[in-house]
């Protein structure tokens, strides 16, 4: 078959796509930018431990939760409406945030923050895979991923700048962003048709509910207990203190939900009654295995990006403004392989692989030079090799995963794509933080004993360190009597950080193996064909009978 050659995309697309990508990076940086900004939030509004926890972790459950439904409305309402509408839903929510009297107002506006944040993510996909083909669409998806690397570690950054002002300013200078944002994606993106159909409104409850728990379950296990209770989980005026763990129920109630979700949505496929998700996407090889490598990448690149400002603050002393701008060497890496991709003609799927490979070098590479007295340099080298990494893998497994989704089911594709992406990197938070924290206690266990305290003294202070995150080492070091306690937990937490970012390197191994079972054909760069051709117009094929 000869296909038509792609069309070079003109300025007005190149602007749009920029469009696209700030929209992305507004709503990553906002899941990083308030792990910087909570110490703050805590002094202003005279906040709990618990509603604390809710500030960071609400926008990330939420935003899980919706992907599939909003994947399909973006489908229905056309994908540029509905990254407009999200966008507005972001930005009315900042307002609430930045202008919050409370911890509860807060936690709500970051609720409503996900609502927005969910409605993005699938509508950027569908309209780069909408709006170009060929070649370009490799490049495209370059710059896309790259600016979810590169926002991912600037949040932190962002946040520690402007803590430096006030906590409000993290929220609130997202309005001016949004209004920027909405007005070149209006100018700048054509409109999305619109395509007749129907929302499954029992298929959305199944899928929010067991998303949504399913998040709740990976974030909230080291804190609650993976089995049995093991801190109280408090909400209203209603305590959950013993027997059971919140997060095993969770786990199960995701399972059951997702399970019944699957069968009604393979059921409606088979009488063809507009699904939420259509399951026979799955029978494309490209989209199942993508999917699959997306959701492993998730699990090795997110986790070490949540326990490296740790380290980088309280095992090295950097201040919250310094552990970020030594994160800008990722962001920069990142960027740089979006701009070496322009020139490749290595198809989407070598891509991932090299981006795979040097993302696993650069985290080995830091898990070697981690100590206690690591001078910035060679940090920042590891962080870049790993930056450019992201920039290869998480851009084109995009392309990989959407190169053979039928037009009319962009947008559904992209919230799966987009729901394997979250949860992946909720379960590597989940298992990283929980790896980082027990190596951390087990290490000063070996080392305190060691300082010279009393039993009951270094078993005080072990609890101390593992429970405040590493936060009291700085007021350790103060105290001559504790200093050399303090000492022997920045080598327990370097030590802690070395194990997480080798943990890390495997499983984005574990990735690169798995994507042997990508066919080259489902992920080149100009894989896509024209409209109107290929495998993009042929109908899905039938869906797999439900589990039973």
């Amino acid at each position: 078959m000869v296909h038509r050659p792609a069309e070079s995309p003109t300025s007005r697309q190149w602007f749009g796509l920029v469009a696209v990508s700030l929209g992305v990076a507004l709503i990553v940086v906002d899941i990083t930018i308030v792990n910087v900004i909570l110490a703050p939030v805590i002094d202003d509004l005279a906040i709990t431990a618990v509603e604390a926890q809710w500030i960071q972790e609400s926008y990330a459950i939420v935003f899980a939760a919706l992907l599939l439904v909003t994947g399909r409305l973006t489908d229905l309402y056309g994908a540029r409406r509905m990254f407009l509408i999200g966008l507005g839903v972001f930005g009315l929510t900042s307002v609430g945030a930045a202008l919050a009297p409370g911890g509860g107002t807060l936690i709500l506006s970051r609720f409503l923050q996900g609502v927005g944040g969910a409605m993005i993510l699938p509508a950027s996909l569908a309209l780069v895979n909408a709006t170009f083909t060929g070649r370009a669409r490799g490049q495209a998806f370059a710059v896309w991923g790259s600016t979810i690397g590169a926002a991912a570690a600037v949040g932190p950054l962002l946040g520690g700048w402007l803590a430096d002002f006030s906590w409000r300013w993290a929220f609130g200078i997202n309005i001016p962003l949004v209004a920027v944002i909405a007005a070149a994606a209006l100018l700048h993106l054509p409109a999305s048709p619109r395509t007749e159909g129907r929302i499954d409104g029992i298929g959305g409850a199944l899928s929010a509910a067991g998303l949504g728990l399913l998040a709740f379950a990976l974030i909230e296990g080291r804190t609650h207990g993976w089995l049995t209770t093991t801190e109280p989980l408090t909400l209203g005026g209603l305590s959950w203190s013993a027997g059971p763990s919140p997060v095993l129920v969770a786990f199960v109630l995701s399972a059951l939900a997702l399970g019944a979700f699957w069968r009604r949505q393979a059921a409606l496929a088979r009488r063809n009654d507009e699904p939420l998700m259509d399951v026979r996407l799955f029978a494309i090889p490209s989209f199942r295995n993508g999917n699959a490598v997306t959701l492993i990448v998730g699990l090795g690149e997110f986790g070490i990006i949540a326990v490296m400002p740790l380290w980088l603050q309280f095992a090295l002393d950097y201040s919250a403004f310094e552990a970020g701008l030594a994160l800008v060497a990722l962001a920069a890496g990142s960027f740089c392989a979006s701009g070496a991709s322009f020139s490749m003609t290595a198809s989407a799927t070598a891509l991932v692989r090299v981006g795979l490979l040097l993302e696993a070098a650069g985290l080995v590479a830091l898990g070697l030079v981690a100590d206690t007295d690591t001078a910035w340099w060679p940090i920042a080298l590891a962080l870049f090799v790993y930056g450019v990494g992201v920039g290869f893998a998480t851009a084109q497994v995009t392309n990989v995963v959407l190169v053979d989704v039928p037009a009319d089911s962009a947008g559904a594709g992209a919230g799966v794509q987009s729901a394997a992406r979250e949860l992946g990197a909720a379960l590597g938070i989940a298992v990283l933080t929980t790896l980082f924290f027990s190596r951390l206690g087990s290490g000063l266990e070996d080392r305190i004993a060691g300082t010279g305290l009393t039993d009951r003294d270094a078993e005080r202070l072990g609890a101390e360190v593992t429970e405040s995150a590493g936060s009291v080492i700085p007021a350790l070091a103060a105290e001559p009597g504790t200093a050399a306690a303090a000492g022997v937990a920045r080598e327990a937490m370097t030590g802690a950080l070395a194990l997480s970012s080798h943990v890390c390197a495997g499983l984005l191994l574990l990735a690169l193996a798995a994507t042997a079972f990508i066919a080259p054909r489902d992920a080149g760069p100009s894989a896509r064909p024209d409209p109107g051709t290929g495998p993009g117009t042929e109908p899905l094929p039938e869906p797999e009978p439900s589990p039973r």
